[in-house]
């Protein structure tokens, strides 16, 4: 099953991704709790698939997307959100995301979203 980093500034919410995905078999290979450390762990790591926040401390998600899609520009980030950031997820979702996901998460909405941003496409 693919790896996956987790990267969000609340480690409540660290705790909720890993237990959804762990539950549907998806292995945790690291966390970030910035978008520093998130370009860091994901040139360390090279993740199949990264879950990202977007407002977080000493370097956004967006930025941190950005930073990883130059890069590798396959790589595969899906954007978490709160309600009311639509502008910054369509900013995201134009440098490269390739989903995102909505909090408070639904579990179903999360597995759904990161199925489709593993699956090929062609």
């Amino acid at each position: 099953m693919a790896g996956v980093l987790i990267v969000d500034d609340a480690s409540f919410m660290r705790r909720v991704i890993r237990k959804i995905l762990e539950s549907e078999g998806y292995e945790i290979v690291g966390e970030a709790t910035d978008g520093l450390e998130a370009v860091e762990q994901y040139a360390l790591l090279r993740p199949d698939l990264v879950t990202m926040d977007i407002v977080m401390p000493k370097c956004s998600g967006i930025n941190a997307l950005e930073a990883i899609m130059r890069e590798d520009p396959r790589a595969c980030i899906v954007i978490c959100s709160a309600l009311g950031q639509e502008a910054l997820v369509e900013e995201a979702l134009k440098a490269g995301a390739r989903d995102f996901i909505v909090k408070p998460f639904k579990r179903d909405q999360v597995i759904s979203s990161l199925g489709q941003a593993l699956a090929p496409t062609g």
